[in-house]
């Protein structure tokens, strides 16, 4: 084990509150597969004007889509795809994934995964970094180490997104859309249950320490 794995283990049994509930399911291995980065590669032209060729979306409303873990992406596209009160409402991103099959977005979430995610827009913040590493037990915040890792690395086998390199405006959106309902196809809740306790002032600090990770 690394010392970063040690750090992350450490981290998470320190506060396992946000993963309490978690129900437990069948690991899914990273989709990883040569053949798999090659004909992503080729399906992905039509995602490059929001994303990047490389995943590394030039502006910053988007993601990056480039390091994430695969099964993170696939899954975001089902439910782009899904839609309604069990999938992720978007209007650009439905119609886009609509079209999608399974082995579509197996091949594009492993193209985007192969790739490296380029530095984020944030600036190192101490009130941020306090939030990440500990959390706020008197306001139920669960610290955020706990599920996306000491450098934002996220936990593939959990299901839980790198965060790291992101920008601040993409982050931001996300956890206000978490904070007020908008955006619910996350796990158990665990999302809304602590974005719902962030305050503005919060977010604007845990987007900035995020987007830095690296």
């Amino acid at each position: 084990m690394t010392d970063e794995d040690i750090a992350n283990i450490g981290a998470y049994f320190a506060d396992t509150k946000a993963v309490a509930h978690q129900q437990g399911r069948k690991p899914v291995a990273p989709l990883a597969l040569a053949a798999d980065v090659a004909a992503g590669k080729a399906k992905a032209a039509t995602c490059t004007a929001c994303h990047g060729a490389d995943g590394n979306a030039l502006v910053p409303m988007y993601p990056k889509l480039a390091g994430q873990s695969a099964t993170y992406i696939a899954k975001q596209l089902a439910d782009f795809k899904a839609g309604g009160s069990t999938g992720r409402n978007d209007p650009v991103m439905a119609p886009m994934a609509a079209a999608l099959s399974e082995q579509d977005m197996q091949e594009l979430a492993s193209y985007f995964s192969a790739q490296k995610v380029s530095p984020g827009n944030g600036k190192a913040d101490e009130a941020g970094k306090k939030l990440y590493l500990g959390g706020d037990d008197e306001r139920e915040i669960t610290a955020c180490v706990a599920c996306h890792g000491i450098k934002g690395e996220g936990m593939t086998y959990a299901g839980f997104p790198a965060i790291g390199g992101q920008s601040v405006e993409y982050l931001t959106s996300q956890l206000e859309k978490f904070r007020t309902g908008e955006r619910a196809n996350d796990k158990n809740g665990m999302m809304r249950n602590i974005a719902v306790n962030l305050s503005k002032k919060d977010i604007a600090a845990l987007t900035q320490y995020m987007s830095s990770l690296k």
